[in-house]
């Protein structure tokens, strides 16, 4: 699988507990876009396979 899912982030959750589920339910490189803090709730882009690539583009030094 590679691409883009985003995820309406729940209160209570990290973002790495998201990235973790993910990983685990796909066996794929996983990775987010910026972290959100714990008790913050939102959308939260996850990287998927080669979707981590993206962030190639977006932080470009």
């Amino acid at each position: 699988m590679d691409g883009i899912i985003i995820v309406n982030k729940p209160k209570a959750c990290t973002s790495h507990d998201v990235v973790y589920k993910i990983r685990k339910m796909t066996g794929e490189k996983v990775g987010h876009t910026g972290t959100l803090d714990p008790l913050a709730t939102g959308v939260l882009p996850i990287l998927v396979g080669k979707g981590t690539r993206v962030l190639e583009i977006f932080y470009q030094p």
